[in-house]
């Protein structure tokens, strides 16, 4: 069993990075030391507990306590969504660049295969994992894959998931399931899972496996991604981001309308 180690909360880097947003707890990482951090729990083999907060995350946040609770009690947060970077930066939380879930991933796939850890992926359709794997079989033959399960199952099939998953001896658990629920079944089974590093990635099989495509990088650092999805399933996102984007913008007009009166007062 691979018991939750609480001494990350201490590690020099993440304690100093600590950071608060809407009430979320963030760190304030580059792409390159999330992925030291990343390397360090898998040679010393210390389970770490990886999420990142977007925009939809931190709005939901708000309304569902089990969400907020997995999420607050994971070792290191990253932050995906350019409108989080942006929004913390406008209330005077310094980060230094966004490090959004899909790069982490890929860089992630390459420092599995250079160091030689072993990988699981657990989540996306069947047809998804097939493409993943052919691709990773091209991009990096010598990667150890130890285990593919998809993420469709039923609450009963989890406990033996999880021991296919220990049992494969898997370094490093990558789970492409959506929000809440990837993240509810990392903080279910985290004192169970034996891989030392374990992530969400929600659907970054799906980008990864050529279902999704990506927004153009141009498109990213306009903060334009969003809408770039939606025009890809307009049916299916556009009434969530609508939703996720106009609760966001609320919440950050009343964070820095507080910090202004905090201000005043102050003087």
């Amino acid at each position: 069993m691979n018991a939750h180690d609480p001494a990350w909360a201490q590690h020099r880097l993440l304690a100093s990075r600590r950071r608060e947003f809407l009430g979320a707890p963030i760190h304030a990482l580059t792409m390159a030391e999330t992925l030291a951090i990343a390397d360090e729990a898998m040679t010393l083999r210390r389970p770490l507990h990886h999420v990142v907060v977007n925009v939809a995350k931190l709005v939901n946040m708000r309304n569902n306590a089990e969400l907020h609770e997995d999420v607050a009690t994971a070792d290191v947060v990253n932050v995906d969504g350019i409108g989080v970077l942006w929004g913390a930066r406008l209330c005077g939380v310094a980060l230094p660049e966004r490090v959004a879930g899909v790069d982490i991933m890929i860089n992630l796939l390459s420092l599995c295969d250079t160091r030689g850890y072993r990988l699981f992926l657990l989540g996306a359709e069947q047809s998804v994992l097939d493409a993943v794997r052919m691709r990773l079989a091209r991009d990096h033959p010598g990667l150890v894959v130890a285990g593919m399960r998809n993420g469709y199952f039923k609450p009963e099939d989890e406990a033996g998931i999880v021991e296919a998953i220990n049992a494969s001896g898997a370094d490093c658990l990558l789970v492409a399931m959506p929000t809440p629920r990837k993240e509810r079944f990392l903080k279910r089974y985290r004192d169970e899972l034996t891989p030392s590093f374990v992530m969400g990635v929600g659907g970054s099989f799906d980008v990864y496996g050529g279902k999704v495509a990506r927004a153009p990088k141009l498109v990213q650092a306009a903060g334009l991604e969003w809408l770039f999805r939606v025009a890809q399933e307009p049916r299916r996102l556009w009434r969530r981001y609508y939703d996720t984007n106009t609760a966001y913008a609320a919440l950050l007009c009343r964070e820095l309308w507080g910090r202004r009166g905090r201000r005043k007062v102050d003087l």
